[in-house]
């Protein structure tokens, strides 16, 4: 499972020192940071991959084949790359496609629905999520929380315009707080105790939701508990790295400007991207 590769110039060979090699992420733009920044929190010694699919966002609006696809591809690209594990930093791949790539790939696949839920569940009993249309389609917040404790309700609300428009640096805008007020109204009539963020963009309008929900409604990230879980799995493996880590690596399949034009806010650095062509992406102009 590990070789080598070559970063910046030089060659890590990871057979020797498996516990060496990098935990890949990916995402559709730059919601997966909300998961990276959990990872230098959590894990602060892993060296990390982060591939955006940014070609082709938003996948909220892709059917299950084209998300099952492009996760194939990514995978298949991070498996390359010789990851230890990959953490699908999305929600709607998370819901669309985790079961299926599972039995496809030998690295550990970690998904975002299953430890979001669970914490959900342990925060409150009327449970509101907000996310992208595949993933409020999918129901698969809803089957999740319900198997977990069948006694609590729930409360879906697709939010298609988010991630545009985080994507585009409007979070602080007018129109932005108009959206968000309008998806929250019908989870504040059914006086919602929680509030699940269904994809890891959602994160990123925290100063915004905070304003328009009442103090006692608990806001629960997922990317904090897959990346606990993610914790828990290397132990059990014994993949831990206990060496320093790499720098992280920045891979888009759109542009690699925009995006890290985009990413300087959330990561406080406009950090060095590379664009990666993907087998049968279809590249958008960006």
């Amino acid at each position: 499972m590990f070789s080598s590769f070559t970063f910046e110039g030089n060659l890590y060979d990871f057979s020797e020192a498996p516990q060496r090699a990098p935990i890949g992420i990916f995402d559709s733009g730059v919601g997966g940071l909300t998961v990276l920044h959990q990872l230098y929190r959590q894990l602060p010694n892993e060296s990390i991959i982060y591939f955006g699919d940014t070609a082709r966002l938003p996948y909220g609006i892709r059917s299950q084949t084209e998300i099952l696809q492009f996760a194939r591809e990514i995978l298949t690209w991070m498996q390359q790359k010789h990851v230890k594990m990959v953490v699908m930093a999305c929600n709607t791949s998370s819901a669309l496609a985790l079961e299926a790539v599972r039995e496809e790939f030998s690295m550990p696949i970690l998904g975002l629905i299953l430890p979001g839920a669970r914490a959900a569940v342990n925060s409150g009993k009327r449970i509101g999520v907000i996310a992208t249309a595949a993933t409020a389609k999918s129901n698969a917040y809803r089957h999740a929380i319900l198997e977990i404790n069948p006694n609590v309700q729930v409360w879906q609300v697709s939010c298609p315009e988010f991630v545009p428009l985080i994507e585009q640096n409007r979070i602080y805008e007018p129109y932005t707080l108009q959206v968000v007020r309008s998806y929250l109204e019908p989870l504040l009539q059914h006086e919602i105790d929680t509030l699940v963020y269904g994809c890891t963009h959602y994160p990123l309008l925290a100063p915004v939701l905070r304003s328009l929900l009442p103090s006692h409604v608990k806001l629960v990230d997922p990317a904090q508990y897959v990346v606990a879980a993610c914790a828990q799995d290397l132990d059990i493996l014994g993949l831990r790295n206990t060496y320093p880590p790499l720098p992280t690596r920045f891979a888009v399949s759109g542009c690699p400007q925009q995006f890290a034009q985009s990413s300087l806010q959330w990561l406080g650095y406009t950090p060095a991207t590379e664009p990666v062509q993907l087998t049968n992406v279809t590249f958008s102009s960006l």
